[in-house]
């Protein structure tokens, strides 16, 4: 059987990786039933629906004939390090890393320097419209994370917050 759609192939098995890494995982957890879901039912049920969505996906890519033959681009190698690092970075200062001695910074400034390092991706975003994004999405994590759901996250810094 031949490949009729590189993009589609490839895509599909990142789908199906992902999604049977995550059901494998949720294994690990208490799964429980339908009527009594315990807390890795979700994420079994979530990684398996991707799964199959990978599975369809890669038939597609081996049945149905494209144009140009779906052929695979140059990597975008920009903005994949950009969103990665963005990310990560998101995660380090939310949580902090005590082995190094950074405190945990918050849910507002995570936020600013995720979007901050993730506009670098774009080669033409500005200045005014990262930081435009930057408060919306900061305020919005905000009043949804802290006052409407009630999560115990930090929002600001520890010297902001008066706790240092």
């Amino acid at each position: 059987m031949q490949i009729k759609s590189q993009k589609d192939f490839f895509s599909g098995l990142i789908f199906m990786g992902l999604g049977g890494a995550f059901a494998w995982g949720a294994t690990t957890y208490a799964v429980g039933s339908a009527a009594g879901m315990g807390p890795g039912y979700f994420p079994l049920l979530l990684g398996l629906l991707m799964l199959l969505l990978g599975l369809l996906i890669t038939f597609k890519s081996l049945v149905t004939e494209t144009e140009d033959g779906g052929r695979m681009g140059r990597w975008a190698w920009r903005p994949l390090l950009c969103i990665l690092l963005a990310n990560g970075a998101f995660g380090l200062l939310l949580a902090g890393l005590p082995a190094i001695g950074l405190p945990p910074m918050g849910l507002v400034v995570a936020v600013f320097v995720l979007v901050f390092v993730a506009s670098l991706a774009v080669k033409g975003c500005g200045l005014r419209v990262a930081l435009a994004l930057a408060v919306a999405l900061a305020l919005g994590s905000y009043l949804v994370c802290i006052p409407w759901l009630k999560l115990q996250i930090q929002a600001w810094p520890a010297v902001m917050a008066g706790q240092a």
